[in-house]
């Protein structure tokens, strides 16, 4: 049962995300607000459907701590389900990646009109220069900035390198930075093709000040909330 529903899914997820890679084509010469607007559609249909067919809900907890933007959000990562969840929830934000993800046929192009900060991941120096200065003009314009400092999803349990680029961006800006926890890979993990129903849970933390504190104090301060936090959740994943 759990792989013909993952299987339903897959398709339904690559169909959609075909017909909303084509339809973005046409989406260029609209507001960055309006393109946004519209390609989130798609990202709610994803959750919508992994909901429906899969049997993954999510509770989020902390929304009261979302402070007027522009912010930086530092986030685990342990699967897609955040990422789509994310870019929806804190919209307009934009997200660093790897430049890959954009040569993707049809996900690609709708990800390319979200704004992100694409990055080099073989040149890490020039990434970094690369992501404070692509990450200074988004929030210059108005617009947040979602970062996964652990660079790439760590399977549930596992606690990856935290990067202080994120950091970095909202010290030299002055903004502040939002962690936020969850335990989406007990559900969708990565890798895995079995969609697994259950409920995750994702908190919004208070927003940690970067005023007259070091990137690497912020981001061990983030680290520190958010990996206490996936401790303390319960089981996402339903028993069977």
């Amino acid at each position: 049962m759990a792989f013909s529903r993952s299987l339903l899914f897959y398709f339904l997820y690559l169909i959609t995300g075909m017909i909303a890679g084509m339809v973005s084509l046409f989406l260029w010469p609209l507001p960055f607000t309006v393109r946004y607007r519209v390609v989130m559609k798609w990202n709610i249909l994803v959750i919508w459907l992994a909901k429906v067919l899969c049997g993954i809900d999510f509770c989020i907890i902390g929304q009261e701590n979302i402070p007027a933007p522009p912010y930086v959000v530092l986030s685990k990562h342990q699967s897609t389900w955040e990422t789509l969840m994310l870019q929806n929830h804190f919209q307009p934000i934009s997200t660093i990646l790897k430049k890959e993800l954009l040569q993707i046929p049809f996900f690609g192009w709708g990800l390319a009109l979200l704004k992100p900060i694409a990055i080099d991941r073989n040149n890490p120096r020039d990434a970094m220069r690369y992501i404070q200065k692509e990450g200074q003009k988004r929030l210059n314009e108005g617009i947040s900035v979602l970062v996964f400092p652990e660079g790439t999803r760590t399977p549930v349990g596992k606690v990856g390198n935290y990067a202080r680029g994120g950091a970095g961006i909202a010290c030299a800006a002055g903004v502040p930075v939002i962690p936020v926890a969850h335990n989406a890979g007990e559900c969708w993990p990565v890798p895995g093709f079995i969609k697994h129903p259950g409920k995750i849970t994702l908190v919004i933390g208070k927003p940690i000040s970067t005023t007259g504190q070091t990137s690497r104090e912020v981001t061990e301060q983030a680290k520190t909330w958010i990996e206490e936090q996936i401790r303390q959740m319960p089981p996402a994943r339903r028993s069977k």
